[in-house]
């Protein structure tokens, strides 16, 4: 019953937006009294966004991801950070600059300092008052970071003087042969020594390596949706799924089952916690961590019996998600709302943008928006609501999709917000107007 009103809420969420007209949208379906404009095209593979208190706007770019621009023409870029800035206030970017080589995904601003992700490090910039272009060469922060295997995004936050970075899984789920059929994952998974999970360093200290770093929290298969509440100052994920149940495991899960499992779970990361992976994964019916099918699960138990040679696994003993999404929505960005200029329900609530699915045929995949949780006392209130769709309108089942696809978002100082586009290139800025202005 709960999963028939979770989806009936995303889908009402949905329908009431696409009321919308596209004059005010820029072709998004937003709820009544938003409106979305486009800020810049053309920043090919954009990734994540910081905002700076003057409006200025840096986007991280990742040459890898980008795909076609809206013309249908390739996007060539070399990565790198696009800094943009709005001179009329007609709510375009008029001025744009881009420096750094290598790009990636993460970027925050902590007063005149500029740290980015650039392959396989962390860097900062210094940036001179008033300017969009650093002075002198980037401080190479953290280097050395895992680039092998599925995930390599280390994005990150900055609180204070630490650094807390996401660093992804090589593996789907530690198996023995990596996403083949019915092999078994590897117990312990020595993976999770150096990956899946958040680590902490020095925001000061030059020239870290991986092994400076302190593990902050493990059993995160991919944080790529990662921040910090300004309200509680505590650090939350909203965290990648394992893939291909029905795949691997085709005497266990059908293809349905595998299409909408696991769910997509938003976490609160403390210190010290384990979420689960490889070894457990969210079942959207059961509303639970279970065994995962590389170590004995079936859909159903949460533990495994204990023999002489492998590691104990009770699922109900890792750390619970505070909310779930549907399978295999691929979060990326991940946005506490602060402002005032949203009615009073957003505020302190959760943005979270989903890239859109691969792995979820023969079903059409799904995914492609941004939703909003509302938050109370610091967890999430009740269920989430689809806030932005129209992204990628007809989503086929396989696995190639040419639509656009929403990974950062950003906070303007006036209280609306951004979102980019990593397929595309485009950055829209949504604002609120009340109804019928």
């Amino acid at each position: 019953m709960k999963k028939t009103l979770l989806f009936a809420c995303v889908l009402v969420g949905s329908a009431h937006a696409q009321g919308r007209s596209s004059a005010c949208t820029a072709g998004l379906q937003l709820p009544d009294g938003f409106c979305a404009t486009v800020f810049a095209e053309g920043a090919s593979g954009a990734r994540h966004i910081v905002v700076a208190p003057n409006g200025d706007v840096f986007v991280n770019t990742d040459a890898a991801r980008a795909r076609r621009t809206a013309s249908g023409t390739s996007a060539a870029t070399t990565g790198g950070i696009i800094a943009l800035r709005d001179t009329n206030g007609d709510g375009k970017a008029d001025l744009q600059e881009r420096f750094g080589v290598g790009g990636g995904t993460g970027i925050a601003l902590a007063g005149n300092l500029l740290y980015a992700t650039a392959g396989n490090s962390i860097v900062r910039y210094r940036l001179g008052s008033g300017s969009l272009t650093p002075s002198g060469n980037p401080d190479t922060i953290v280097t050395g970071l895992p680039m092998s295997g599925s995930h390599h995004s280390h994005n990150f936050v900055i609180q204070g003087q630490t650094l807390y970075i996401n660093i992804g899984s090589a593996t789907n789920t530690c198996q023995q042969r990596d996403r083949q059929p019915e092999s078994p994952g590897f117990n312990p998974c020595t993976e999770l020594e150096t990956r899946a999970g958040v680590w902490e360093f020095d925001a000061n200290r030059p020239r870290q390596q991986p092994n400076d770093g302190r593990r902050y929290a493990t059993g995160l298969r991919n944080s790529v949706a990662f921040t910090r509440n300004p309200v509680d100052c505590d650090l939350y994920a909203a965290v990648h799924g394992r893939d291909q149940l029905h795949d691997n495991w085709p005497k266990l899960y059908t293809t349905e089952k595998s299409a909408e499992n696991p769910g997509e779970e938003l976490v609160r990361v403390d210190r010290g916690a384990d979420y689960g992976w490889p070894y457990c994964y969210y079942d959207v019916d059961s509303h639970a961590l279970v065994l995962a099918p590389e170590y004995g699960g079936d859909g159903q138990k949460t533990a495994d019996q204990k023999t002489s040679d492998r590691k104990t696994i009770d699922c109900a003993r890792k750390t619970q998600p505070l909310m779930s999404f549907p399978g295999h929505w691929a979060p990326n960005g991940l946005l506490f709302y602060t402002g005032s200029q949203f009615p009073s329900q957003y505020r302190g609530g959760a943005f979270v943008a989903f890239h859109g699915s691969w792995n979820r045929a023969p079903l059409p995949q799904a995914g492609f928006r941004v939703a909003f949780a509302p938050f109370r006392f610091n967890r999430p209130l009740g269920s989430f609501s689809t806030f932005a769709d129209g992204f990628n309108p007809t989503p086929a089942a396989g696995r190639a999709q040419s639509g656009r696809r929403p990974v950062g978002l950003g906070q303007a100082p006036d209280g609306s917000i951004f979102i980019t586009d990593d397929a595309g290139g485009t950055i829209w800025r949504v604002s609120y107007r009340a109804p019928g202005r």
